[in-house]
This record gives C-alpha cells, sequence and structure tokens, in this order.
C-alpha cells in the first residue's frame, strides 16, 4: 500500500499519460472506497501559486501541481519513484490547503 508522502509513477490514461506523482492521502480502511488521492508532478510550469516545486534526485525538474488532485484507483500506481521529506511534504500540502481555502488567514 502506497503511503503519504511518496512519490509514484502513475499512468493517468492518454490524456496525461504516465507521469510522477505525490501520494497525499492516508491508507484507506476495509469500509472505503480503493481510492488514492495524488498530486500530479508537472515539468511544464507557468509560475503559478499552485506549482509546488521541490529538488529530488529522483524527479525531473518541475513542480506538483496542487489544482490537478485526484482519487485513482491503486491498480493505476505504476512503482514506487522515492518519497519527499516532512518539510517537503508540508510545502505541498500548504499549497493545497491554501487552493481549497482552508488556511486561517
Amino acid at each position: 500500500m502506497p503511503e503519504r508522502g511518496e512519490v509514484w509513477l502513475v499512468d493517468f490514461g492518454i490524456t496525461q499519460k504516465v507521469r510522477p506523482a505525490l501520494i497525499v492521502s492516508i491508507p484507506y480502511a476495509d469500509a472505503d472506497r480503493a481510492l488514492i488521492g495524488v498530486v500530479p508532478h508537472t515539468t511544464a510550469l507557468r509560475g503559478s501559486q499552485f506549482e509546488v516545486g521541490v529538488r529530488t534526485t529522483f524527479l525531473s525538474e518541475g513542480a506538483f501541481l496542487v489544482q490537478g488532485i485526484q482519487a485513482i484507483p491503486p491498480k493505476y500506481l505504476v512503482r514506487r519513484l522515492g518519497a519527499l521529506s516532512v518539510g517537503q511534504l508540508q510545502q505541498v500540502t500548504d499549497a493545497l490547503l491554501r487552493w481549497l481555502g482552508l488556511t486561517r488567514v
């Protein structure tokens, strides 16, 4: 089972292709739907406040696009690439909460 903070290669289908994505959800239980929350990584940057760049040895230069969050079945996870540090995961989480309007002003 993939864990929060890990980066996996994910098959998003024809429209988005296979690309890295960050696991942002917690593990699901037996009564839950078998879905995993992911934020895709992109190399096509626009300079958006919702693109979070993190440096790792296992990713190309780019950013996690929190506006692209999706829930996918685990069968679309291809393989684990690595994991973000606690601080890197917090950067992505902060941007995601800001985009969702769940931060205090």
